[in-house]
Protein backbone atom coordinates (compact mmCIF):
# COMPACT_ATOMS: atom_id res chain seq x y z
CA UNK A 1 0.00 0.00 0.00
CA UNK A 2 1.32 3.56 -1.23
CA UNK A 3 0.64 4.68 2.30
CA UNK A 4 2.29 2.18 4.29
CA UNK A 5 5.94 3.19 5.84
CA UNK A 6 8.38 1.53 5.06
CA UNK A 7 9.41 0.18 8.44
CA UNK A 8 12.63 -2.04 7.02
CA UNK A 9 14.14 0.76 6.25
CA UNK A 10 12.74 3.62 8.94
CA UNK A 11 15.15 6.42 9.54
CA UNK A 12 14.27 8.37 12.70
CA UNK A 13 14.47 11.57 13.28
CA UNK A 14 16.63 11.49 15.84
CA UNK A 15 19.10 8.61 16.90
CA UNK A 16 22.06 8.02 19.08
CA UNK A 17 25.89 6.97 18.12
CA UNK A 18 27.51 4.66 20.76
CA UNK A 19 30.62 2.60 19.90
CA UNK A 20 33.03 0.40 21.70
CA UNK A 21 34.66 2.99 23.59
CA UNK A 22 31.59 3.71 25.05
CA UNK A 23 30.45 0.57 25.73
CA UNK A 24 34.31 0.18 27.15
CA UNK A 25 33.92 2.99 29.90
CA UNK A 26 30.50 1.54 31.05
CA UNK A 27 31.86 -1.88 31.52
CA UNK A 28 34.83 -0.11 33.79
CA UNK A 29 32.56 1.17 35.87
CA UNK A 30 30.11 -2.17 36.17
CA UNK A 31 33.56 -3.83 37.44
CA UNK A 32 34.34 -1.54 39.83
CA UNK A 33 33.70 -0.32 43.06
CA UNK A 34 30.97 2.57 42.33
CA UNK A 35 27.37 2.17 40.65
CA UNK A 36 26.19 5.19 41.98
CA UNK A 37 27.55 8.72 43.61
CA UNK A 38 31.46 7.57 43.10
CA UNK A 39 33.92 9.17 40.88
CA UNK A 40 32.63 9.11 37.11
CA UNK A 41 29.48 11.38 38.32
CA UNK A 42 32.19 13.85 39.19
CA UNK A 43 34.24 13.56 36.62
CA UNK A 44 31.50 13.86 33.89
CA UNK A 45 30.78 17.06 36.06
CA UNK A 46 33.85 18.61 35.93
CA UNK A 47 33.94 17.84 32.20
CA UNK A 48 30.64 19.34 31.79
CA UNK A 49 31.88 22.53 33.47
CA UNK A 50 34.41 22.89 31.35
CA UNK A 51 32.91 22.42 28.04
CA UNK A 52 30.26 24.76 29.03
CA UNK A 53 32.92 27.63 30.74
CA UNK A 54 30.56 27.16 33.57
CA UNK A 55 31.85 26.86 37.35
CA UNK A 56 29.38 24.01 38.01
CA UNK A 57 27.88 21.01 36.17
CA UNK A 58 25.06 19.33 38.93
CA UNK A 59 24.29 16.08 37.07
CA UNK A 60 20.85 15.11 37.31
CA UNK A 61 18.79 12.19 35.81
CA UNK A 62 17.62 13.54 33.01
CA UNK A 63 16.52 16.83 31.26
CA UNK A 64 13.02 17.27 33.08
CA UNK A 65 15.00 16.62 36.16
CA UNK A 66 17.58 19.39 35.46
CA UNK A 67 14.17 21.80 35.06
CA UNK A 68 12.67 20.78 38.44
CA UNK A 69 16.20 21.08 40.43
CA UNK A 70 16.63 24.43 38.97
CA UNK A 71 13.54 25.86 39.52
CA UNK A 72 13.36 24.59 43.11
CA UNK A 73 16.90 25.90 43.66
CA UNK A 74 16.48 29.30 42.38
CA UNK A 75 13.44 29.12 45.00
CA UNK A 76 10.57 29.50 42.97
CA UNK A 77 6.98 28.82 44.45
CA UNK A 78 4.03 29.83 44.81
CA UNK A 79 3.07 33.27 44.51
CA UNK A 80 6.22 33.48 41.87
CA UNK A 81 6.07 33.22 38.24
CA UNK A 82 8.37 32.04 34.46
CA UNK A 83 8.35 33.98 31.53
CA UNK A 84 9.11 31.50 28.71
CA UNK A 85 8.17 30.21 25.03
CA UNK A 86 5.48 28.01 24.52
CA UNK A 87 7.35 26.45 21.44
CA UNK A 88 9.29 23.75 23.96
CA UNK A 89 8.52 20.46 25.41
CA UNK A 90 5.76 20.73 27.98
CA UNK A 91 8.53 20.41 30.98
CA UNK A 92 10.06 23.57 30.35
CA UNK A 93 6.72 24.54 31.87
CA UNK A 94 4.94 21.59 33.87
CA UNK A 95 8.01 21.64 36.22
CA UNK A 96 7.59 25.13 37.23
CA UNK A 97 3.74 24.52 37.68
CA UNK A 98 4.30 21.58 39.68
CA UNK A 99 6.65 23.83 42.41
CA UNK A 100 2.99 26.12 42.50
CA UNK A 101 4.30 29.00 40.43
CA UNK A 102 2.99 30.17 37.31
CA UNK A 103 3.61 30.35 33.56
CA UNK A 104 3.58 32.87 31.22
CA UNK A 105 4.00 32.45 27.76
CA UNK A 106 5.52 34.81 25.45
CA UNK A 107 5.79 34.98 21.61
CA UNK A 108 8.93 33.81 19.80
CA UNK A 109 11.23 35.11 17.00
CA UNK A 110 9.42 33.95 13.73
CA UNK A 111 12.80 33.17 12.14
CA UNK A 112 14.62 30.84 14.95
CA UNK A 113 11.74 29.89 16.65
CA UNK A 114 13.43 31.17 19.65
CA UNK A 115 11.75 33.32 22.49
CA UNK A 116 11.07 37.26 21.57
CA UNK A 117 13.10 39.61 23.97
CA UNK A 118 10.14 41.77 23.11
CA UNK A 119 7.75 39.77 23.46
CA UNK A 120 9.41 38.16 27.11
CA UNK A 121 9.77 42.08 28.19
CA UNK A 122 5.78 42.68 27.51
CA UNK A 123 4.90 39.26 29.49
CA UNK A 124 7.21 40.17 32.66
CA UNK A 125 4.82 40.88 36.05
CA UNK A 126 5.46 41.99 39.22
CA UNK A 127 5.32 38.00 39.96
CA UNK A 128 7.93 37.40 37.72
CA UNK A 129 11.05 35.93 39.10
CA UNK A 130 12.97 34.06 36.15
CA UNK A 131 12.77 34.76 32.39
CA UNK A 132 13.52 30.88 30.77
CA UNK A 133 14.95 30.93 27.05
CA UNK A 134 14.45 27.61 25.15
CA UNK A 135 17.49 27.03 22.36
CA UNK A 136 14.71 25.61 19.95
CA UNK A 137 16.12 23.16 17.65
CA UNK A 138 19.97 23.92 18.56
CA UNK A 139 19.92 27.44 17.94
CA UNK A 140 20.97 29.84 20.78
CA UNK A 141 18.17 32.15 21.61
CA UNK A 142 19.42 36.07 21.42
CA UNK A 143 21.11 36.34 25.12
CA UNK A 144 22.26 39.94 24.87
CA UNK A 145 19.00 41.06 24.77
CA UNK A 146 17.44 39.02 26.75
CA UNK A 147 20.07 39.98 29.80
CA UNK A 148 18.46 43.80 28.28
CA UNK A 149 15.19 42.73 29.87
CA UNK A 150 16.38 40.52 32.96
CA UNK A 151 18.89 42.75 34.43
CA UNK A 152 17.13 45.79 34.78
CA UNK A 153 14.34 44.04 36.53
CA UNK A 154 16.57 41.91 38.72
CA UNK A 155 15.29 39.00 37.41
CA UNK A 156 16.95 35.55 36.70
CA UNK A 157 17.63 34.14 33.20
CA UNK A 158 17.47 30.94 32.60
CA UNK A 159 18.90 28.53 29.60
CA UNK A 160 17.13 25.69 28.59
CA UNK A 161 19.41 23.93 26.76
CA UNK A 162 18.04 20.33 25.93
CA UNK A 163 18.64 21.22 22.20
CA UNK A 164 22.01 23.11 22.31
CA UNK A 165 25.05 21.46 23.55
CA UNK A 166 27.68 21.99 21.95
CA UNK A 167 26.50 25.55 20.17
CA UNK A 168 27.71 28.95 20.79
CA UNK A 169 26.39 32.85 20.70
CA UNK A 170 29.10 35.04 19.77
CA UNK A 171 31.86 33.12 20.18
CA UNK A 172 30.64 31.95 24.07
CA UNK A 173 29.49 28.71 24.67
CA UNK A 174 26.08 27.20 25.84
CA UNK A 175 26.05 27.11 29.50
CA UNK A 176 27.86 30.52 29.84
CA UNK A 177 25.22 32.32 28.03
CA UNK A 178 22.64 32.52 30.85
CA UNK A 179 22.63 32.43 35.00
CA UNK A 180 21.94 28.86 34.79
CA UNK A 181 21.22 26.09 31.68
CA UNK A 182 19.73 23.07 31.93
CA UNK A 183 21.25 20.17 29.65
CA UNK A 184 19.31 16.43 28.37
CA UNK A 185 21.23 14.01 27.42
CA UNK A 186 18.40 11.69 26.00
CA UNK A 187 19.33 9.14 23.34
CA UNK A 188 18.17 12.08 20.70
CA UNK A 189 20.19 15.00 22.16
CA UNK A 190 23.52 15.90 21.26
CA UNK A 191 25.04 13.33 23.46
CA UNK A 192 23.17 10.81 25.43
CA UNK A 193 23.89 8.99 28.91
CA UNK A 194 20.76 7.05 27.90
CA UNK A 195 18.39 9.02 30.47
CA UNK A 196 20.42 11.65 31.89
CA UNK A 197 20.57 15.81 32.53
CA UNK A 198 22.50 18.36 33.72
CA UNK A 199 22.50 22.05 34.78
CA UNK A 200 25.23 24.22 34.39
CA UNK A 201 25.90 27.31 36.74
CA UNK A 202 28.07 30.07 38.03
CA UNK A 203 25.79 30.48 41.05
CA UNK A 204 27.09 28.81 44.33
CA UNK A 205 24.34 28.79 45.99
CA UNK A 206 21.67 27.43 43.51
CA UNK A 207 24.22 25.21 42.77
CA UNK A 208 24.34 23.87 46.47
CA UNK A 209 20.69 23.63 46.65
CA UNK A 210 20.71 21.88 43.66
CA UNK A 211 22.89 19.48 44.77
CA UNK A 212 20.89 18.84 47.51
CA UNK A 213 17.69 18.99 45.90
CA UNK A 214 18.82 15.96 43.66
CA UNK A 215 19.30 13.82 46.81
CA UNK A 216 16.68 14.29 49.26
CA UNK A 217 17.66 17.56 50.02
CA UNK A 218 20.14 15.68 52.10
CA UNK A 219 22.68 18.33 54.24
CA UNK A 220 25.99 16.46 55.57
CA UNK A 221 28.23 19.57 55.71
CA UNK A 222 29.52 19.81 59.74
CA UNK A 223 28.74 23.77 59.31
CA UNK A 224 25.81 23.78 57.72
CA UNK A 225 23.93 20.78 60.10
CA UNK A 226 21.22 22.91 63.08
CA UNK A 227 20.91 19.74 65.29
CA UNK A 228 24.65 19.26 65.97
CA UNK A 229 26.85 16.03 64.57
CA UNK A 230 26.74 12.96 67.20
CA UNK A 231 27.92 11.08 64.55
CA UNK A 232 30.25 10.71 60.87
CA UNK A 233 26.69 9.09 60.10
CA UNK A 234 24.47 11.78 60.63
CA UNK A 235 22.55 13.89 57.88
CA UNK A 236 19.65 16.39 58.45
CA UNK A 237 16.89 16.87 55.55
CA UNK A 238 16.64 20.56 55.92
CA UNK A 239 14.41 21.23 52.86
CA UNK A 240 12.22 18.55 50.63
CA UNK A 241 13.96 17.26 47.23
CA UNK A 242 14.16 14.38 45.19
CA UNK A 243 16.00 11.37 44.40
CA UNK A 244 17.36 12.82 40.72
CA UNK A 245 20.78 11.26 40.55
CA UNK A 246 22.44 9.94 37.72
CA UNK A 247 24.74 7.18 38.50
CA UNK A 248 28.14 6.22 38.12
CA UNK A 249 27.23 3.93 35.05
CA UNK A 250 25.59 6.41 33.00
CA UNK A 251 28.17 9.40 33.59
CA UNK A 252 30.73 6.89 32.42
CA UNK A 253 28.33 6.84 29.00
CA UNK A 254 28.26 10.94 29.35
CA UNK A 255 31.60 11.52 29.32
CA UNK A 256 32.89 8.93 26.76
CA UNK A 257 30.39 10.24 24.65
CA UNK A 258 31.60 14.21 25.43
CA UNK A 259 34.80 13.34 23.84
CA UNK A 260 33.39 12.66 20.77
CA UNK A 261 31.06 15.62 20.66
CA UNK A 262 33.14 18.38 18.32
CA UNK A 263 33.20 15.23 15.74
CA UNK A 264 28.79 14.40 16.23
CA UNK A 265 28.28 18.37 16.04
CA UNK A 266 30.89 18.04 12.70
CA UNK A 267 28.38 16.06 11.52
CA UNK A 268 25.22 17.39 12.32
CA UNK A 269 26.75 20.77 10.80
CA UNK A 270 27.83 18.86 7.31
CA UNK A 271 24.44 16.86 7.31
CA UNK A 272 22.51 20.42 7.85
CA UNK A 273 24.60 22.35 5.33
CA UNK A 274 23.62 19.35 2.63
CA UNK A 275 20.12 19.56 3.42
CA UNK A 276 20.07 23.57 2.81
CA UNK A 277 22.29 23.33 -0.57
CA UNK A 278 19.88 20.07 -1.76
CA UNK A 279 16.44 21.42 -0.43
CA UNK A 280 16.72 25.38 -1.16
CA UNK A 281 14.32 25.38 -4.33
CA UNK A 282 11.91 23.19 -2.94
CA UNK A 283 8.81 25.23 -3.56
CA UNK A 284 6.58 25.34 -0.61
CA UNK A 285 9.09 24.63 1.89
CA UNK A 286 10.94 27.09 3.95
CA UNK A 287 14.42 25.86 5.27
CA UNK A 288 16.18 26.64 8.91
CA UNK A 289 18.93 29.23 8.93
CA UNK A 290 21.41 30.25 11.60
CA UNK A 291 21.45 34.03 12.82
CA UNK A 292 25.20 35.00 11.90
CA UNK A 293 25.74 35.42 15.65
CA UNK A 294 25.40 31.81 16.16
CA UNK A 295 27.03 28.38 15.39
CA UNK A 296 23.81 26.17 16.08
CA UNK A 297 24.12 22.30 17.67
CA UNK A 298 21.57 21.04 15.15
CA UNK A 299 19.57 19.38 17.42
CA UNK A 300 16.74 19.29 15.00
CA UNK A 301 16.13 20.38 10.92
CA UNK A 302 13.10 21.85 11.06
CA UNK A 303 11.64 22.75 7.71
CA UNK A 304 8.04 24.50 7.37
CA UNK A 305 5.47 24.66 5.13
CA UNK A 306 4.37 27.56 3.37
CA UNK A 307 0.91 26.60 3.57
CA UNK A 308 -0.48 24.86 7.26
CA UNK A 309 -3.37 23.24 6.03
CA UNK A 310 -0.81 21.20 3.51
CA UNK A 311 1.40 19.84 6.60
CA UNK A 312 -0.06 16.98 7.43
CA UNK A 313 -0.49 15.48 3.96
CA UNK A 314 3.67 16.58 3.67
CA UNK A 315 4.17 14.99 6.88
CA UNK A 316 2.29 11.76 5.69
CA UNK A 317 3.87 11.51 2.74
CA UNK A 318 7.35 10.99 4.35
CA UNK A 319 6.45 9.03 6.80
CA UNK A 320 5.34 6.46 3.70
CA UNK A 321 8.47 6.62 2.34
CA UNK A 322 9.97 6.25 6.03
CA UNK A 323 11.21 8.95 6.38
CA UNK A 324 11.07 9.66 10.62
CA UNK A 325 9.51 13.04 10.39
CA UNK A 326 8.36 14.71 13.84
CA UNK A 327 5.93 17.54 15.06
CA UNK A 328 8.54 20.18 17.50
CA UNK A 329 6.34 21.21 19.06
CA UNK A 330 2.48 22.14 19.72
CA UNK A 331 2.22 25.20 21.74
CA UNK A 332 2.80 23.87 25.55
CA UNK A 333 -0.53 25.67 26.30
CA UNK A 334 -2.25 23.58 24.04
CA UNK A 335 -1.80 20.43 25.84
CA UNK A 336 -4.98 19.88 27.64
CA UNK A 337 -3.78 19.92 31.11
CA UNK A 338 -1.95 23.25 30.37
CA UNK A 339 -4.95 24.57 28.70
CA UNK A 340 -7.26 23.84 31.58
CA UNK A 341 -5.45 26.64 33.57
CA UNK A 342 -6.61 29.24 31.22
CA UNK A 343 -4.74 29.18 28.40
CA UNK A 344 -6.36 29.82 24.60
CA UNK A 345 -5.61 29.51 21.49
CA UNK A 346 -3.87 32.81 20.01
CA UNK A 347 -2.00 34.16 23.25
CA UNK A 348 1.25 33.40 21.08
CA UNK A 349 0.67 33.54 16.74
CA UNK A 350 4.14 33.48 16.04
CA UNK A 351 5.00 30.23 18.16
CA UNK A 352 1.02 28.83 16.66
CA UNK A 353 1.99 29.47 12.83
CA UNK A 354 5.54 28.07 13.62
CA UNK A 355 4.10 24.88 14.95
CA UNK A 356 1.36 24.86 12.41
CA UNK A 357 3.81 24.58 9.92
CA UNK A 358 6.97 22.91 11.34
CA UNK A 359 8.39 19.49 10.35
CA UNK A 360 11.28 17.92 11.43
CA UNK A 361 13.35 15.66 9.27
CA UNK A 362 16.24 13.20 10.00
CA UNK A 363 19.17 14.28 11.59
CA UNK A 364 22.17 12.65 13.82
CA UNK A 365 25.54 11.81 13.73
CA UNK A 366 24.97 8.24 12.63
CA UNK A 367 22.88 9.06 9.45
CA UNK A 368 25.34 8.02 6.43
CA UNK A 369 25.66 10.09 3.13
CA UNK A 370 23.28 7.57 1.27
CA UNK A 371 20.28 7.75 3.86
CA UNK A 372 20.91 11.64 3.81
CA UNK A 373 20.38 11.30 -0.37
CA UNK A 374 16.92 9.71 0.46
CA UNK A 375 16.00 12.16 2.81
CA UNK A 376 16.72 14.82 0.33
CA UNK A 377 14.76 12.54 -2.17
CA UNK A 378 11.71 11.80 -0.16
CA UNK A 379 11.53 15.47 0.65
CA UNK A 380 11.16 16.67 -2.80
CA UNK A 381 8.96 14.38 -3.81
CA UNK A 382 6.72 14.58 -0.78
CA UNK A 383 6.70 18.48 -1.51
CA UNK A 384 5.84 17.94 -4.84
CA UNK A 385 2.93 15.91 -4.30
CA UNK A 386 1.71 17.08 -1.68
CA UNK A 387 3.04 21.37 -1.31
Amino acid sequence: MADTPDFARFLPYGTQLVDDEDIEAVVAVLRGDWLTTGPAVEAFEAALAARGRARRAIAVSNGTAALHTLYAAAGLGPGDEIVTSPLTFVATASTALLLGASVEFADVDAATGNLDPDAAAAAISPRTKLVVAVDYAGHPANYDALRRVTEPASLGLIADGAHSLGGSYRGRPVGSLADATTLSFHPVKTITTGEGGAILTDDEAWARSARRFRNHGIVREPEDLRLGAPGAWYYEVQSLGLNYRLPDILCALGLSQLTKLDAFLARRRALARRYQDALGDVAGLEQPRETDDVESAWHLYVVRVEDPLRRDAFFAALRAAGIGAQVHYIPVYAHPAIAALGFAPGACPVAEDFAARAVSIPLYPKLGDTDAERVVEAVRDAASATL
